[in-house]
């Protein structure tokens, strides 16, 4: 599988972004999607995931509430709808998939990544 994630840019602290990441290659609606971050600096971590029906959701407890993902199978895109931002979501955001699993949290569960794009929130 194939990830192109886009959609990041510069934006005021309590703005809004939506990132997309767009799958090629393999079947989309097969894998469970997950998006996670990494600040300069700090290690990447989880912020997202969504399983290959789009059923369930999970999200990391300092993004919950202002971050919302979601996935269309006919696009074969997962969303990152980002609102409320703060400055310390400031990071390159990167999309992956897994093909199951059981720790959607862990960046080891992912077999693809995408090339990452950077949001950058000014207070």
């Amino acid at each position: 599988v194939q990830l192109q994630a886009s959609g990041g840019g510069l934006v005021q602290a309590g703005g809004s972004l939506r990132l997309s990441c767009v799958a090629s290659g393999r079947t989309f609606s097969a894998y469970d999607m997950g998006w996670f971050r990494q600040a300069p600096g700090k290690e990447r971590e989880f912020v997202a995931s969504i399983t290959d029906s789009g059923r369930l959701t999970s999200s990391a407890h300092s993004v919950e509430g202002r971050f919302t993902i979601s996935r269309d199978n006919n696009k074969n895109t997962v969303y990152l709808q980002m609102s409320s931002l703060k400055p310390e979501d400031t990071a390159v955001y990167y999309c992956a998939a897994r093909n199951g699993g059981s720790e959607y949290y862990k960046m080891d569960e992912y077999e693809y990544w995408g090339q990452g794009t950077q949001v950058t929130v000014s207070s």
